[in-house]
């Protein structure tokens, strides 16, 4: 098996879809002569025409606009922004349209359509670039929402939102784009958009993360164990909505400690959802309160503060250490 960054098992995943199936199209501003900002669509108009990658005018509002009518009328759209902070100005055709229309027409007409965009900090980009508002589409009826944390599972989870008949947001994290390489098959795997992965076992405390933050995550349990021999549980959650909840209360009800990790805000992010999961189904195992290590209640720092504001592995360490006090 070739090893691969996020950003070329993405277009691996495009391109061999856009094989497979004439329906699929990629649309954005820049995707097709650039090959996009960080580069995932590089090389799809020169196999496939400007008619199947497609450059847009700079109007994000147009280019969902645009991918749900496509989508209604058989195609399969896969929309860029170029950053996640830009995607709001398609909110309105996300949330209103693209995420109700089955509702509305009652099943007559789905929305097979992705929206991709790179997401978070870490890679000393402007403010508007680097937020994690993943909360705002878990919230809304209608979506899934989709974060990959690896070449491999971002190859894998891309193949099933494609096929997926309805709106799936799809955020990549940046930092993650050409971290690290692994080893991607090169025949097409799929991963269901409502399972998370369990990528290390342990009995002492269960953390959760997903996106860039699964590697912070896997760095403090490796120091943990080596340091004070505790066992780290380590649960990548993949999707956030739906969320698959089974794993990580099944895992809390084992350890009876847990901590969760996002680069969002603190204050009503995913991280909340996930700590009332664990009351609602494991509150009777649980031996200490549960810990949040997140971004802060702030707009994203500039360059020489974003490493401040990013969660990492002394933070997460700590937070174990505190949870286990008890």
């Amino acid at each position: 098996m070739a090893k691969m960054t996020m950003v070329q098992a993405l277009n691996l995943a495009l391109r061999q879809r856009m094989e497979a199936d004439d329906s699929v199209i990629v649309l954005g501003e820049d995707v097709g002569r650039d090959g996009g900002v960080f580069r995932v669509t590089d090389g799809l108009i020169d196999q496939f025409g400007e008619n199947r990658s497609v450059d847009t005018p700079l109007a994000e509002s147009a280019i969902v606009g645009m991918g749900i009518g496509m989508a209604v009328f058989g195609l399969r759209p896969v929309c860029e922004m170029q950053f996640s902070g830009f995607s709001y100005q398609a909110f309105h055709q996300i949330e209103s349209h693209a995420a109700r229309l089955r509702r509305r027409s009652r099943g007559r007409f789905t929305v097979p359509m992705v929206v991709r965009a790179p997401y978070g900090g870490g890679v000393r980009a402007l403010e508007h670039h680097s937020e994690s508002r993943e909360a705002f589409y878990a919230h809304i009826p209608g979506l899934k929402m989709v974060i990959p944390s690896g070449p491999r599972n971002a190859r894998a989870l891309l193949v099933s939102a494609i096929e997926d008949p309805d709106p799936v947001i799809f955020f990549e994290p940046k930092a993650v784009y050409r971290a690290f390489r692994e080893e991607v098959p090169e025949a097409e795997e799929r991963l269901p958009l409502s399972r998370s992965q369990l990528v290390r076992e342990g009995r002492h405390v269960t953390l959760v993360a997903y996106g860039a933050m699964v590697r912070p995550t896997l760095e403090a349990a490796d120091q943990l164990q080596a340091h004070s021999g505790i066992e780290a549980e380590v649960i990548d959650l993949l999707t956030i909505s739906p969320i698959d909840d089974e794993l990580f209360t099944a895992s809390v009800k084992k350890t009876g400690h847990a901590v969760v990790v996002h680069e969002a805000p603190k204050s009503f992010g995913p991280g909340a959802e996930i700590i009332a999961r664990m009351m609602e189904k494991s509150f009777y195992y649980l031996e200490a309160p549960i810990i949040r290590v997140t971004g802060y209640d702030t707009m994203f720092p500039l360059f020489a503060r974003e490493q401040w504001y990013l969660p990492n592995a002394r933070r997460i360490a700590r937070a174990v250490q505190e949870t286990l006090k008890h």
